[in-house]
């Protein structure tokens, strides 16, 4: 479900086509910048009513969802 929604976000902030993205894909390779990670990150927060705090660089999807996951579960 994170991982479909994360997915559908960077569609809509980036051209890319959403059946490609992977776990493995890089944000580098969707050409996503500091300032549109910013901006998903904030839609995501507001979508799934969690606090995502960038600490470390995030480079993947699956980073991405993992780290989503786990403040998820630090919320319930």
């Amino acid at each position: 479900m994170i991982f479909e929604k994360l997915v559908a976000v960077l569609a809509e902030h980036v051209d890319c086509d959403p059946a490609s993205v992977t776990m493995d894909t890089t944000f580098e390779e969707l050409g996503v910048d500091s300032l549109d990670t910013v901006d998903m990150v904030m839609e995501l927060e507001e979508e799934l009513d969690v606090e995502l705090e960038l600490d470390e660089k995030i480079s993947t999807v699956g980073e991405m969802v993992k780290l989503v996951e786990e403040k998820m579960s630090e919320k319930e």
